[in-house]
């Protein structure tokens, strides 16, 4: 997985710290977008929702929207998460 502890993410990440939760919400999104069901998933600060999300997203090769709750966290994706 792209997420594990020797992944690219890893590698592409100084200081990447590989999460339980973020690798098991990352299989939930990749099979969510796989076959045709919605996942809708909370977790909390920290356990790394939005690489969750993403990577699974991309690696997928789908369209994909994201919606943010805030102008801030688009930032974010835009000019950090998403040019990885």
């Amino acid at each position: 997985m792209s997420l594990s502890p020797d992944g690219p993410i890893a590698a592409a990440m100084p200081g990447f710290e590989s999460r339980p939760g973020q690798l098991r919400m990352a299989l939930a999104w990749s099979e969510a977008l796989e076959t045709p069901r919605v996942l809708v998933a909370e977790a909390a600060t920290g356990i790394g929702k939005t690489l969750a999300y993403l990577v699974p997203a991309i690696l997928s090769g789908r369209k994909t929207i994201v919606s943010t709750g805030t102008r801030t966290l688009q930032q974010q994706l835009m000019e950090n998460d998403i040019p990885l």
